[in-house]
């Protein structure tokens, strides 16, 4: 399969849980490319999948059915240490809940993913300083997530989501938490990534405000993708 600049692809994937005696299809028979620099955000109500796809979308859950690439790699089959590395090495995650570590600064929480990585010291600091520059914290360096607002928690996350320059970042409802000031700062800083460094993102959303600015939504229901748009 030639991938080219394909970064996701999923074929036929379906996702299947079972609860109380009744099968759930969170994901049926979901078919989804996404290239380079792409910005694209997955909508639909609650229940139609969203989290699922985004799980599935970097292995921390497995498909039932069909089959997913990403960066040309084939997670079939992949062991739980492969899966771990793929995602330490190509993808970038921004949880709505934040997860950022309370005793660690910003700069700390920042640099956790070129730790794990084994990048030098001066290199890490180097390479943090620049990020955090350029989400907006320069001077917050040293201070842990409860001396930091909503906005600014989030933003360490976005930080530590793309220092070590993913291919591809995961946001889950990244401004549900985030009051509209804040969130239209967030959508921008999001934005001006993905135009600057050509990383592809791809969130779940419900809100408006994100989806307005997405440059192609993913419409799901009942864990089919019911319309994929592109913006003009």
């Amino acid at each position: 399969m030639n991938q080219g600049d394909t970064i996701l692809q999923f074929q036929n994937v379906s996702r299947l849980y079972h609860q109380g005696g009744e099968t759930i299809r969170a994901l049926d028979g979901v078919d989804l490319t996404l290239r380079r620099g792409e910005f694209v955000a997955i909508a639909g109500p609650s229940g139609s999948g969203k989290t699922t796809l985004l799980n599935v979308s970097v292995g921390l859950d497995q498909p039932t059915e069909g089959k997913v690439w990403v960066g040309g790699q084939d997670l079939t089959g992949m062991s739980a240490p492969e899966l771990a590395q793929l995602r330490l090495n190509k993808v970038g995650f921004i949880f709505q809940s934040y997860n950022l570590v309370p005793v660690l600064s910003a700069e700390e929480n920042a640099e956790l993913i070129l730790l794990l990585r084994g990048v030098p010291a001066a290199e890490r600091k180097r390479t943090v300083h620049q990020v955090l520059k350029e989400v907006g914290l320069e001077g917050l360096e040293h201070r842990r997530p409860s001396e930091l607002s909503g906005g600014q928690q989030q933003r360490v996350a976005v930080a530590r989501a793309i220092v070590a320059e993913p291919a591809l970042v995961l946001a889950d409802e990244p401004t549900a938490n985030l009051d509209s000031k804040t969130a239209f700062a967030l959508i921008d800083l999001m934005e001006k990534l993905n135009q600057e460094h050509d990383t592809t993102f791809l969130f779940s959303t419900h809100d408006p405000r994100v989806m307005k600015r997405a440059k192609r939504i993913i419409y799901l229901l009942d864990g089919r993708v019911e319309k994929d748009v592109s913006s003009p």
